[in-house]
């Protein structure tokens, strides 16, 4: 009977070569750590989505910033600190939203308002959260990013382009673009409705 065997690579010297720009070396890393990355999550969260997302992120930013990326004696803890402090990110920033919905709702309610209506207007919240959730899935990665960055951090043009290392005008065309889409689907949604 064969045991597979786990490859070995010498993560110290593939770094440096990535970090020089070698392609071969930056699939070699991702092939090498994906898979333990992935069950390294989900020890943090078992949002696989959300894991999967932050993998992905995690890798285009260490291509994209290669160049500017030091040295490191472990790779792997390098990685696996990356990782956790990007799903961490995210999972304050849901936290923080849910919290920010709470508040709001605590805030602008009329005190003389019935359980019964406190509930319809729950509801009709959370109605219009799944259809705002739905709006964001029609759009691409790209435009996702930059009405997050707009909408949900309250970035400036100027900011998003510096963000997502992008011309302004293109951060004007992904946020338009984004904002049509959304409105052709809720258009459409109150038309079948």
């Amino acid at each position: 009977m064969m045991m597979s065997k786990k490859v070995i690579i010498d993560e110290v010297r593939v770094w440096d070569r990535f970090r020089s720009g070698d392609q071969k070396a930056f699939t070699e890393l991702y092939q090498h750590f994906v898979q333990p990355l992935y069950s390294y999550s989900m020890g943090v969260t078992n949002d696989k989505e959300l894991i999967k997302d932050c993998l992905h992120d995690l890798f285009v930013e260490l291509w994209r910033n290669h160049a500017t990326i030091g040295p490191t004696t472990s790779v792997k803890y390098y990685l696996m600190a990356s990782i956790k402090r990007k799903l961490i990110r995210h999972l304050e920033a849901q936290l923080k939203n849910h919290a920010h919905h709470t508040n709001y709702m605590m805030d602008y309610m009329e005190p003389a308002y019935s359980q019964e209506s406190l509930l319809i207007q729950y509801e009709e919240e959370i109605r219009l959260n799944k259809k705002l959730a739905a709006c964001l899935n029609l759009l691409s990665k790209r435009q996702r990013e930059a009405i997050s960055l707009r909408f949900f951090e309250n970035m400036d043009t100027d900011q998003i382009s510096d963000s997502m290392k992008i011309n302004p005008q293109s951060v004007y065309n992904l946020i338009f673009g984004a904002l049509r889409i959304m409105k052709e689907k809720l258009v459409n949604e109150r038309m079948t409705a």
